[in-house]
């Protein structure tokens, strides 16, 4: 599990702001195939935006916690029905200060 300090929660919001969501999650459960979809939507951009849908039986802290555990991501930012996930890549793009 990844731990970031309020520094780098800062700014990463700074930089997730104008994002828009990559993964969507819907009625249907969080299986293998989402997961592989937000692992590799993390491994190329490392912040990502994840929108819940109306759908979605979950509570959106659920979702977040869910996901960020088997996607090994940490959760910045649960704003509304968007989760902001961050995990560095192989290749680093973005630098934490």
């Amino acid at each position: 599990m990844i731990k970031l300090t309020g520094k780098q929660v800062r700014f990463l919001k700074g930089l997730g702001h104008h994002l828009n969501p990559v993964v969507m999650i819907g009625k249907g459960e969080i299986g293998p195939t989402l997961i592989a979809s937000l692992q590799e939507a993390l491994n190329s951009h490392e912040l990502i935006k994840v929108k819940i849908q109306e759908g979605c039986l979950l509570d959106r802290k659920e979702v977040a916690a869910i996901i960020s555990e088997k996607a090994d991501a940490a959760v910045v930012q649960i704003l509304g029905r968007t989760i902001l996930l961050y995990s560095p890549g192989e290749e680093k793009k973005i630098n934490l200060p």
